[in-house]
């Protein structure tokens, strides 16, 4: 898989994707976009990967849409630019939905369409000084495409203030509202990082993945009785699953599951 806005590296069973447009502050364009869809998409393909590292060259994670790639989107018709949306917002739900769980490393600030990437990651470690802004009220547009995202983990109330004011906010703001799981010193960074990979790979595979469905398909519904028969069907299934049967048998024999190696 070679990219050209993009790095990828894989050790043991963490893949780490790398925006790499430093330039533009890893900035979003046409092919940042098709590539980022590309390589979340063939990374569920592959057994050996358990779980994605998303990290950025530069001094920012992603400063949103790339200036040139906008004023090209300007004079393009209505059908082009629904088309062209239709593209971010899949690369989006690509990563949402990815049955490989996706760390954020954000090592700078995310601004714009970079919330919404990183909302849109399972996990996120953030270094203390970064930075987030909802920042497209200050262009005459709105954060439509990130928006599913951004609500889920920062909540509507603080969304009706920073999609609106597009001021930027604190590290220590997005840990409160739940846009970032841990703020760390940046010498502090890539060991949380790891740490939170391995405790990842260390867990049966298709349980992260049945979990990471389980919260998506559970948060919102109401608690009913169709909810209840969904859940202990979950269960059941995964109990009857032949890495449910390892992973218990392993508890039992005091050994490590064969998932370990």
């Amino acid at each position: 898989m070679q990219y050209s806005t993009l790095e990828l590296a894989i050790s043991g069973h963490v893949a780490t994707v790398t925006l790499n447009r430093p330039e533009v502050r890893n900035a979003f364009n046409e092919t940042m976009i098709a590539e980022l869809t590309d390589v979340v998409s063939r990374l569920q393909t592959r057994d050996d990967v358990r779980a994605v590292v998303l990290a950025a060259n530069g001094p920012a994670f992603c400063a949103g849409a790339d200036l040139n790639w906008m004023k090209k989107m300007a004079s393009f018709s209505d059908e082009e630019n629904r088309a062209d949306a239709r593209r971010l917002a899949d690369m989006l739900a690509a990563v949402y939905r990815s049955a490989k769980p996706v760390i954020a490393r954000v090592s700078g600030d995310a601004y714009a369409g970079g919330v919404g990437l990183v909302a849109a990651c399972d996990i996120v470690v953030a270094v203390e000084t970064a930075r987030f802004c909802l920042s497209e009220a200050r262009l005459g547009l709105i954060a439509a495409t990130i928006s599913p995202y951004v609500i889920r983990a920062l909540g509507e109330r603080a969304c009706r203030r920073y999609f609106t004011t597009a001021e930027p906010f604190e590290c220590a703001v997005a840990c409160r509202f739940g846009l970032v799981h841990e703020a760390v010193p940046a010498d502090a960074l890539d060991a949380t990082v790891q740490k939170l990979a391995a405790a990842l790979c260390a867990n049966g595979p298709q349980a992260v993945r049945e979990s990471k469905r389980l919260v998506q398909d559970v948060a919102g519904r109401a608690l009913d009785e169709a909810l209840i028969d969904d859940t202990a069907a979950r269960i059941a299934a995964i109990r009857a699953s032949d890495e449910g049967r390892e992973g218990v048998a392993a508890f039992l024999d005091k050994r490590a599951p064969a998932w370990r190696d």
